[in-house]
């Protein structure tokens, strides 16, 4: 359906930004003359782009492509790069340092207790070079799959790097899950080393990774050594046939490792994504892929220069991790990380480590934005973050009570949203805004350069605009996955083709509902995503996305944050109920209740009114704040089958939801 929308521009670039923007730069090298016109060149032939903008990038090749592009077995299956040498580690730091930036800072780290460290460039390549010689000495070689099961230190970015300088491939899990979800991806990946830590702090409370660790690598037989840093004064149980100590096998290795020469597309990483049934799935990514892709978007779409510093709150399992990591690094910027919860051990904490730590870019989800804003906007205000310069928001779709907060209280409404969405499988992003453009609420300005992405209807693949229809790409991209990983080693390309490519013939089909309308003030359009098409709500033939309920309520001040579910009804086919988190229980009822019935019925029309609003403690998340609607679903339906609960962070949340059933 329809849905009107405010085109008025809240925030505008000034024309110094623009000039020096690295887009600006690029279009005139391109020979482009807007955005819009990169994109639709881009669409007649994507080649001269990637092109240009790898040799913009200036990377370091150990042999230069014979070929850009190849797609002798389908878009679907396209390589880039073929007879190209590159290895995408060494291009984070052997590159850097042979240009003179050897002391300049990599890594900057501060935990939720406090505690702080700095390495530079030249530290890093030193404690990578120790841990890939430590993988080496324990039989890693070129393909072999290594695990990483750590929370967010500067170890955590060696070992990312460190396996793939030696050739190896690197499989990120997220440091919450339990051991069932560990194990399954470990062994499906059948990972041969699990590099992981005795523990971490959150909340003030010891998380115990090392017996996680463990009871996963059970059930793993393919594990042959556990590599354990100690991250905490705490003794744990250490296998002595199988376990080494980071501090005694790691760092009595030699300073100095040369790296691999691999091929552009060896594999790097395999990055599991969850679904809501069936086993995750192994997207496959190579040095030539995802490193690079991550590289682009935040060259063009987030501005990032050298000596930038970049915090995006996540957790290496979750694909912003490696792109913090191979993008701002890759970038030559600073990444600054944060291990704990935005909001202990006060409200202001990342506001205090974004002030301390001088954070250029501060990436975070919109979910996070509306936790945080319950404490009130003097937390951001009271610390000087003049340093930001770029706001990155990715996960989920915006609601625009927080997004305005999020610009106005934390970026001073000097600072432009960056909103950037794609998935694990893209390599980053399918649309972003870009930093050269006026914004609206909660808006995309169109495709991440490079993108031939569309939204068309779901049934004919013909284009839609002002209408809710599917995200689509319509043509191959560099940071692609490379089908999916099977458990011996091969691709499962059926259940890929499948996933992606099988619903609209020679379209990839993404997942996500999305809306283009007419743009202002020198945006041609503005796009928005309006939520899984999964988690589509069809009420009486009106398709509509539960961000639209959700936008609606959140505009309310005694409304934190809200999910949309759809509930069968024989009638209607759906209808929707809402799962509302009230700032404070004095405030629940039926008071409330019938306001936010109001506002929906202003904002929606009464034939979409909902059935229900109930109200919840919290309601499902994974670590990084995204809403988990599936979950959410399933169990206020009493579903015995609640789908893949391993990046599910508050179990409580499952109570709650009963509790208000």
């Amino acid at each position: 359906m329809a849905v009107s929308m405010a085109h008025n521009p809240l925030w505008r670039p000034s024309e110094e930004a623009i000039a020096h923007a690295n887009l600006t730069m690029f279009l005139q090298r391109y020979g482009a003359v807007s955005y819009g016109d990169l994109n639709r060149s881009v669409a007649n032939d994507i080649q001269p782009f990637y092109r240009q903008i790898v040799n913009t990038l200036d990377l370091h090749w150990d042999r230069f492509y014979d070929e850009l592009l190849n797609v002798d077995r389908g878009k679907p299956f396209a390589r880039w790069f073929e007879g190209g040498e590159l290895n995408a580690p060494a291009n984070c730091l052997d590159r850097h340092i042979r240009r003179g930036r050897a002391n300049d800072i990599a890594v900057i780290y501060e935990g939720e207790d406090g505690s702080k460290q700095e390495w530079s460039f030249a530290a890093l390549y030193a404690e990578v070079s120790r841990l890939g010689n430590a993988l080496k000495s324990l039989g890693v070689r070129k393909g072999d799959t290594v695990g990483i099961y750590l929370p967010l230190l500067p170890q955590t970015v060696a070992a990312l790097l460190a396996i793939g300088y030696v050739g190896a491939i690197a499989v990120p899990a997220f440091s919450g899950y339990g051991e069932h979800a560990l194990a399954s991806r470990l062994d499906d990946a059948k990972v041969k080393v699990l590099i992981t830590a005795d523990g971490f702090s959150r909340r003030g409370k010891f998380v115990d990774m090392k017996t996680t660790a463990d009871k996963a690598v059970a059930a793993v037989p393919s594990i042959e050594h556990v590599i354990v840093f100690s991250q905490t004064a705490l003794d744990v149980p250490m296998d002595p046939k199988r376990d080494h100590r980071w501090g005694e096998l790691v760092t009595p290795q030699s300073h100095i490792c040369a790296y691999e020469r691999t091929s552009a597309n060896d594999p790097y990483m395999v990055l599991y994504t969850s679904g809501s049934t069936g086993k995750p799935k192994g997207a496959v990514h190579v040095h030539g892929g995802f490193p690079l892709k991550v590289m682009i978007d935040q060259h063009l779409c987030f501005d990032v220069r050298n000596g930038d510093r970049m915090l995006w709150f996540t957790d290496m399992g979750w694909m912003m991790g490696p792109f913090l990591v191979l993008g701002a690094l890759g970038l030559g910027a600073s990444i600054v990380l944060y291990d704990g919860t935005p909001d202990y051990p006060a409200p202001d904490r990342l506001w205090e480590v974004c002030e301390r730590h001088r954070v250029t870019h501060l990436g975070i989800a919109p979910t996070a934005i509306r936790s945080l804003m319950a404490y009130g906007e003097e937390h951001p205000r009271k610390h000087d973050l003049s340093s930001l310069r770029i706001l990155g928001s990715s996960g989920e779709p915006w609601n625009t009570e927080p997004y305005l907060w999020f610009l106005h209280n934390v970026g001073g409404g000097r600072t432009p949203i960056i909103n950037y969405s794609g998935g694990t499988e893209i390599g980053g992003g399918i649309v972003s805004a870009v930093p050269t453009l006026p914004l609206v609420p909660n808006c995309f300005h169109g495709p991440c350069p490079g993108m031939v992405a569309d939204v068309v209807d779901p049934n004919t693949g013909e284009p839609v605009r002002g209408t809710v229809g599917e995200l689509v790409v319509r043509e191959p991209f560099i940071g692609m996955t490379q089908s999916f990983w099977k458990s011996d080693g091969t691709r499962d390309d059926e259940r890929y083709l499948a996933s992606y490519w099988e619903r609209l013939p020679g379209i990839w089909v993404h997942g996500d509902w999305a809306q283009v309308e007419p743009g202002s003030g020198g945006a041609e359009e503005f796009w928005y995503i309006r939520g899984r098409s999964d988690d589509t709500i069809n009420v009486a033939g009106k398709r509509v996305g539960p961000a639209e309920f959700e936008s609606a309520v959140v505009s309310d001040p005694d409304v934190i944050e809200c999910a949309a579910i759809a509930v069968p009804d024989d009638i209607k086919g759906d209808v929707v109920v809402l799962l509302v988190v009230a700032k404070t229980r004095a405030v629940e009822g039926d008071p409330l209740r019938k306001r936010l019935l109001g506002i929906i019925d202003a904002a929606m029309g009464k034939a979409l009114r909902p059935k229900a609003i109930h109200f919840v403690d919290e309601l499902p998340k994974t670590r990084n704040h995204k809403v988990m609607r599936r979950v959410a679903r399933a169990r206020y339906l009493k579903l015995e089958n609640l789908g893949d609960l391993s990046a599910l962070e508050n179990h409580t949340a499952l109570a709650a939801i009963d509790a208000a059933r």
